[in-house]
């Protein structure tokens, strides 16, 4: 069904990234994350220099290299969400990748270069999806014009009605009979009608594929571009119903209304000035060669990740791409290894160092209730949709924020994450009656807590496995 084109609402101005102060970027993260005010006030450094470098002149901001930062703390503290919110928050390509994924050079695996191509495509769909925001109006509304030209035939001999001697005459009746069909196709009272369009006929689905790594990668996806023209089908007619008609010719023309290549444009500086790659568990390369065994690749992982970070240009599908401004933050928890066993060219790359701090109980109580997103707020409105009424009390947030640190301490610690698996466990007999349930308000308060998860947290064997 075409929706009649709504009216632009008039929406409170909002205060653009370039106008907020670092300590306004950390109240923001703050809605998200709880704690970590050394990591939000480095990160938050980190991009309100990237606005005062788009301030200066081009000669010297050529010159200033973003300050990348490395996150040293256990799992589950808040380090990917911090880098992802970040993102969010500055509108900018943002990619998380494991560094354990990449190979060295001439071992079979992804080569490192593969991360920038990643964040080159996230970017591209970015702009794009940015691009459909603009014209879908109009997008709609040829959509809406081609769809009545399809239908105003059939609608003609519906009616039975033979057209007028006086030309005149004839026309304004084909004005009023298209008037009135395009009230019908807004309404939604011809979703049901079968029309006849040219569909692109994709035909059995061509594979090509190589083995990643290196050069190869770079033939991979070259080649793809060659053939995405050879292996496109034949167009064909097929007659569908109105609804499905208006939905596969409005993205038609979404894509004519597009142009890719300032798509590509855009996509390409956005990604080299404002993108983010978030480089996790890096801790798991850290360490000095060996000579043999699994270990071999560490150092040479290392020598190939050092010229992306510090700025080299790479080759993509849509022109290359210079990693010079590209902000790196990397992560990881660094038990067994630490910082300083990472080559010292590496460890030079990343100037600002912020250690995340494990979380207490209370910690656990401010996540549950706190952030916008809290895992309270999460469960009540799954709950809600099926006519539930979920109601925590104070005391239970304390319980079960409680018995997260307990199981914490006393077998891996996950941090935050540990909180997912008490509230599954808390609200599994709730979760699965759903609809059936007698009473629909339900309050959780301390003594439930304990009923559910007591015995639970007391049994190490058991809480190993089910908590």
């Amino acid at each position: 069904m075409i929706s009649e084109p709504a009216e632009r609402r008039s929406r409170p101005r909002t205060r653009g990234l370039d106008e907020m102060a670092p300590r306004e970027i950390v109240a923001q993260l703050d809605k998200y994350v709880v704690g970590q005010s050394a990591a939000k006030r480095a990160v938050a450094i980190a991009l309100r220099n990237r606005i005062r470098r788009q301030k200066i002149e081009p000669e010297m901001a050529e010159e200033i290299a973003p300050k990348n930062i490395l996150m040293i703390g256990p799992t589950g503290v808040g380090k990917t969400e911090i880098a992802r919110r970040l993102a969010r928050l500055a509108n900018s390509p943002f990619l998380k990748v494991e560094a354990t994924r990449f190979t060295e050079v001439g071992y079979v695996g992804r080569d490192v270069e593969s991360m920038v191509r990643d964040l080159i495509d996230i970017s591209v769909d970015m702009v794009r999806m940015e691009k459909i925001t603009e014209i879908e109006e109009k997008a709609e509304q040829n959509a809406e014009e081609r769809l009545l030209d399809l239908l105003l035939p059939v609608l003609q001999v519906v009616s039975g009605d033979k057209p007028a001697d006086d030309g005149g005459r004839a026309l304004e009746r084909l004005d009023e009979l298209r008037e009135k069909a395009r009230k019908q196709l807004r309404e939604g009272k011809l979703d049901d009608r079968m029309v006849e369009i040219e569909i692109r006929d994709h035909g059995t689905p061509f594979s090509f594929q190589v083995f990643e790594g290196s050069s190869l990668e770079e033939i991979q996806f070259n080649m793809r571009d060659l053939l995405s023209g050879m292996l496109e089908g034949k167009v064909k007619k097929r007659r569908i119903r109105i609804d499905e008609a208006a939905e596969y010719i409005t993205q038609e023309e979404e894509q004519k209304l597009i142009d890719m290549d300032q798509v590509t444009r855009v996509a390409l500086e956005r990604a080299e000035q404002s993108g983010i790659i978030f480089l996790d568990e890096i801790d798991k390369i850290a360490g000095r060669e060996s000579g043999h065994g699994p270990d071999v690749s560490r150092e040479g992982v290392q020598r190939d990740i050092l010229p992306i970070i510090e700025g080299t240009t790479v080759s993509t599908r849509y022109g290359m791409v210079r990693t010079d401004h590209i902000l790196f933050i990397a992560a990881g928890a660094f038990h067994i290894t630490k910082p300083s066993d990472l080559i010292p060219e590496l460890q030079g790359r990343f100037p600002i160092r912020v250690e995340m701090s494990a979380l207490t109980e209370d910690d656990f109580v401010r996540i549950l209730k706190e952030p916008k997103n809290a895992l309270i707020k999460q469960y009540t409105a799954l709950m809600k949709t099926e006519g539930v009424h979920l109601r925590f009390t104070d005391d239970a947030m304390r319980e079960i924020s409680k018995y997260a640190a307990l199981v914490n301490d006393s077998s891996e610690n996950i941090g935050a994450r540990r909180l997912h698996t008490m509230m599954e466990a808390l609200l599994e007999e709730i979760s699965f009656g759903g609809t059936e349930l007698k009473n629909k308000n339900v309050v959780i308060d301390a003594p439930y807590v304990r009923k559910k998860l007591g015995d639970l947290v007391r049994d190490k064997d058991l809480s190993r496995y089910i908590l």
